[in-house]
């Protein structure tokens, strides 16, 4: 028999097979589905920094109301009760996760500054959370600031969520660093037990007619996940963490390659969205085959084995690729 077990977080998961955060992840009944599907692990929906301070200012709005009237007109003073701003949806959806589900919860904070905020990721964890996943989210746009400064702005957030939890900490990041090997190793440093690589930006468009900015979500496929694996099949073996494919697995080859360069696991949104939670069975299926097909016994022994540590040309995961592409191009058309 295939073993897919693997370990992500320090947690044991039936398959590497993970469930990324999405609107799947988000409803009780699609995440009974997922697992029944077989997923190893899910990961909820984002809790975002602007939730937390839009909840903030409806708190004071609504305290505020009447403060100018009759001190003894006490019907002034609303039931808070009757306001569902902030984390508390969040916080109820772990719990009820808890509750229903045998495979790991992972919640997710979306951070774009330091901040006292972020103890509510101690609150998911109270909730339940097996982990937490810290997705770093910020568009450096200001001119005055370094990169130095932007970097050490993200290794603040992860200290400082760190310091809130006990259970693992995962951080999903995007690619856009000077040195992604140095900053990945910083992260770790930092407190990370895994890294999640990588944070998928979406780029707003331009409507002609209202000359409004309109956010644009177009779902991934298997070519945007050339970048997660490259970084992953660099970092295999230099970082003492978790690591995590995400964005462009949608296929059980997809998840072989991911496996193959050091990936603990394979995370999905669009290929759930586009397929339901029964393309998990499918991949499963799938994998299982391609492996019993080449003699692989497990996970364990298919991970790494061509990452860069392990590869006959370490250099191609860097510079010579680059140079083969552009030269081979004319000869593959």
């Amino acid at each position: 028999m295939t073993d897919l077990t693997t370990t992500y977080l320090g947690l044991q998961l039936r398959s590497p097979l993970v469930a990324s955060c999405g609107p799947l992840t988000g409803e009780i009944d699609s995440l009974q589905r997922l697992e029944e599907a077989g997923i190893g692990a899910v990961c909820l929906p984002s809790l975002y920094e602007e939730e937390i301070i839009a909840a903030s200012l409806e708190v004071d709005r609504v305290l505020d109301a009447g403060a100018e009237s009759f001190p003894e007109a006490l019907n002034y003073f609303p039931d808070l009760a009757d306001y569902d701003v902030g984390p508390d949806g969040h916080l109820r959806l772990v719990e009820d996760a808890k509750a229903k589900l045998s495979v790991p919860v992972i919640a997710s904070v979306n951070a774009s500054s330091p901040g006292g905020w972020t103890g509510y990721a101690g609150q998911l964890e109270d909730a339940g959370a097996d982990a937490i996943e810290l997705n770093i989210y910020r568009v450096a746009a200001d001119p005055a600031r370094t990169g130095a400064e932007v970097e050490q702005d993200c290794i603040d957030i992860v200290t400082e969520v760190r310091a809130t939890l006990r259970v693992p900490l995962a951080v999903k990041i995007g690619p856009f660093f000077s040195s992604m090997a140095h900053m990945a190793h910083r992260v770790v440093g930092a407190g990370a037990d895994g890294l999640v690589l990588f944070n998928r930006f979406y780029q707003p468009d331009l409507n002609l007619e209202t000359l409004g900015v309109e956010p644009r979500v177009e779902l991934s496929d298997s070519r945007d996940l050339r970048l997660p694996l490259r970084w992953i099949a660099i970092l295999h073996g230099q970082v003492r963490a978790s690591l995590a494919a995400t964005s462009g697995v949608h296929t059980s080859a997809d998840v072989a390659k991911v496996l193959l360069v050091g990936a603990d696991v394979a995370m999905m949104t669009a290929a759930l969205l586009r397929n339901g939670p029964g393309h998990v069975t499918a991949l499963e299926r799938e994998l299982v085959a391609w492996m019993t097909e080449r003699e692989y016994e497990s996970v364990d022994q298919l991970r790494g084995s061509a990452s860069q540590r392990g590869a006959e040309n370490p250099s191609a995961f860097e510079r010579s690729q680059y140079m083969k592409a552009l030269t081979t191009y004319a000869t593959q058309r």
